[in-house]
């Protein structure tokens, strides 16, 4: 006997239940209630996804989602072009920018190094750090990465790969626990460690 009366009801489950941190229970919990909604809420809900797939870019110059090929953020002209807040995910500018205490730009590297994960250098977006750095606009960088292994790790390899750059290379101040992920950082603590950044060392 299956598991579920309908296979459409199985299939739907199965799709619910590979989204990050939900188990076959709430995945059959989220189907049975859209199933109890109007059918235009429902395909509200479907041409919401299908559109956030199709036609979702990346910004040509920080890699932030956008709906434009450049995002709001860098093609606002009262935004500090001279600063770069280095960062490993979209989430990472959500949570920044909910501290209102940054108002420069962005890097989104799209992960950090991790060789257990078999996550190189050239998987991230750190070429087109080092690309942007070179064209002389950028007067500091910063890494804001989580405070990880992996996090760390990264943070050496872009310092080094700037080195000869003409830019000044800080670092967020440590208010963050070792391990703790950058977007789950409160906002107080957050915008303390972009404010009290410091010179980055080896």
């Amino acid at each position: 006997m299956d598991k579920y009366p309908s296979q459409l009801l199985s299939r739907a489950v199965e799709e619910f239940g590979k989204l990050p941190g939900v188990g076959s229970k709430t995945a059959l919990r989220l189907v049975l209630h859209m199933l109890r909604q109007e059918k235009d809420r429902v395909q509200s809900f479907a041409d919401a996804i299908t559109h956030l797939c199709n036609e979702v870019k990346y910004c040509l110059v920080c890699h932030n989602i956008s709906d434009h090929d450049i995002c709001t953020i860098c093609s606002d002209p009262r935004r500090d072009a001279t600063t770069v807040c280095v960062v490993e995910n979209i989430q990472d500018v959500m949570a920044i920018e909910h501290t209102q205490s940054y108002h420069g730009l962005y890097h989104v590297l799209g992960g950090v190094i991790s060789p257990m994960e078999g996550v190189g250098p050239s998987d991230l977006q750190i070429q087109s750090l080092v690309d942007r750095v070179g064209e002389g606009v950028v007067k500091e960088v910063i890494l804001a990465l989580s405070p990880t292994m992996e996090g760390d790790t990264t943070n050496f390899y872009i310092f080094r790969k700037l080195a000869d750059a003409d830019v000044v290379i800080s670092v967020i101040a440590r208010g963050i626990a070792q391990n703790d992920e950058l977007q789950y950082t409160d906002e107080i603590t957050l915008g303390r460690s972009i404010i009290n950044r410091t010179p980055f060392k080896k």
